[in-house]
């Protein structure tokens, strides 16, 4: 097998080739850390490659999981990773290495990954941008004057431009989401409690973050969440799993669906031209596709869900703060924080803990408002973003002028309809549909019910089939190197 190869299968694709014997997972660690080194320092988004330890993890044998042999990287972000390096963007946790695997990380092993890196994350995860202090911007393969989005950006860009097929992800607000649409992926954010948080975390975000993963196709995202998702022992909650395992539910037709649509986010901020085109573009999509499409959407008050969003995100920052400098060592501090992190750990510093238990009861509130309406309608359709992906530097999270809410109002003007869903729990997933004139790619973000993972992935299958994109390839991607063979 040689790089170009390498670089056009899916996760799955590359698990039948270790399993018919041909390829090894040697081989295919080889050609993805090649990718790296070759494509690394125009995106900057892998952090630390891990060829040996990978090696080393292949030769004390692998479990027959559905990826096995596949090349995998971690994001520098809540996820617990034995011995690997561990920094969550922040100069104040560089040089971390934790000494045990979070359940998930277990998980994603035994489903057969091999880690062959980790990747970049803005500071704490705050940032729809991925380009933290610590590590510089990481940009877009798609034009590398742009973003590939956050806070999961370091993995999208990876996984956008061939370096490794599947990359773990997180998603507080969009982070799963924003950057698959600015990127060219599939990223799906779970239902609430889906993928295990422990033992080392109960609710991230006090329930508004989900761990998952960002993938090239729906199979991949279905058999993954087969993999990996379903409680740990002792979680605090988890969401009724389904009677059959995704990756067979895919295989059936969805069903007709009645599909609610908007364009318009509830914070009232202006959505880009070529999105709405793309968004007007997929509803006819639908309907060319037998779905039931009705131009609608939830209602809330707007002003007490931004404000919870700001308290919740505050005072989980001020945890995270102390909890990393007690780790570390180091002293907190406006010289190791940057500038809008460091308004936010302040903003939650002085926060009392009953503004924080009304954030919480907000969102509960907002939760059933929305519930209700997806009383009416099986999906919700809208652009991911109101914008295509930002110029580096539009989203700098080290600006000294900006305070914290005017930071969490910046992130979410750029990304108004993805944080709504976090605060819901509903399972929520974007799909590479469209692209623009300049080549930039544009999410369309679909919603299901709670715990109703199924609808979305067999409507996102039949998209898929109807729409392909997997072979849509960036200016910057493996496929375009020479093709040496090993």
């Amino acid at each position: 097998m040689n790089i170009v190869e390498f670089s056009t299968y899916d996760g799955l694709g590359l698990a039948e080739l270790v399993k018919s014997k041909q390829v090894t997972p040697e081989e295919l660690v080889q050609l993805s850390v090649k990718a790296i080194k070759e494509l690394n320092p125009d995106l900057n988004a892998v952090v630390s490659i891990l060829e040996e330890e990978a090696i080393s993890e292949i030769e004390e044998g692998l479990p027959e999981g559905p990826f096995q042999g596949v090349p995998f990287v971690i994001k520098e972000l809540v996820l617990h990773a034995k011995n690997i390096p561990f920094s969550a963007g922040s100069r104040l946790a560089e040089g971390s290495v934790l000494p045990v695997d979070s359940e998930l990380m277990k998980r994603f092993r035994k489903a057969g990954f091999v880690t062959v890196g980790t990747t970049t994350t803005p500071e704490f995860g705050y940032n729809a941008a991925t380009e933290a202090v610590l590590y510089g911007p990481t940009r877009n393969p798609w034009n590398v004057n742009h973003s590939p989005g956050g806070s999961s950006g370091g993995s999208a860009a990876a996984i956008a431009s061939g370096m490794v097929p599947v990359g773990h992800a997180n998603d507080g607000g969009g982070s799963i989401r924003i950057p698959a649409s600015c990127s060219g992926l599939v990223g799906l954010k779970p239902t609430r409690g889906r993928i295990p948080a422990g033992p080392y975390n109960s609710e991230p975000l006090n329930g508004i973050a989900i761990e998952f993963a960002l993938t090239k196709t729906v199979r991949d995202t279905a058999y993954l969440l087969d993999a990996v998702s379903g409680p740990d022992i002792g979680c605090y909650g988890w969401p009724e799993s389904p009677s059959e395992e995704y990756k067979k539910i895919i295989e059936r037709p969805v069903k007709p669906l009645k599909i609610a649509w908007t364009g318009r986010p509830a914070s009232g901020v202006p959505v880009d031209e070529e999105c709405l085109m793309a968004l007007h573009e997929t509803v006819q999509l639908c309907e060319d596709l037998g779905h039931i499409v009705v131009e609608d959407r939830p209602e809330y008050e707007v002003e007490p869900f931004s404000l919870a969003t700001l308290q919740i995100w505050t005072a989980n920052i001020y945890k995270m703060i102390n909890g990393v400098a007690k780790a570390s060592g180091k002293t907190p501090s406006d010289k190791n924080i940057e500038s809008a992190i460091w308004q936010c750990y302040l903003y939650g510093k002085e926060m009392k803990a009953s503004e924080l238990l009304d954030a919480i009861e907000i969102n509960a509130t907002v939760s059933r408002q929305v519930g209700q309406f997806f009383s009416d309608y099986d999906v919700l359709l809208s652009p991911t973003m109101a914008a295509l992906p930002a110029k580096i530097g539009f989203l700098n999270a080290n600006n000294p002028s900006i305070d914290a809410k005017q930071w969490t109002e910046q992130i979410f003007t750029y990304a108004p309809f993805t944080n709504l869903f976090n605060a819901t729990g509903q399972p929520s997933i974007s799909l590479p549909l469209k692209w623009s004139a300049a080549g930039l790619p544009i999410g369309m973000q679909f919603t299901g019910r709670f715990a109703d993972e199924a609808t979305l992935l067999q409507l996102a299958t039949q998209l898929e089939k109807a729409h392909q994109w997997k072979d849509k390839k960036p200016a910057i991607h493996a496929s375009k190197l020479a093709k040496p063979t090993i």
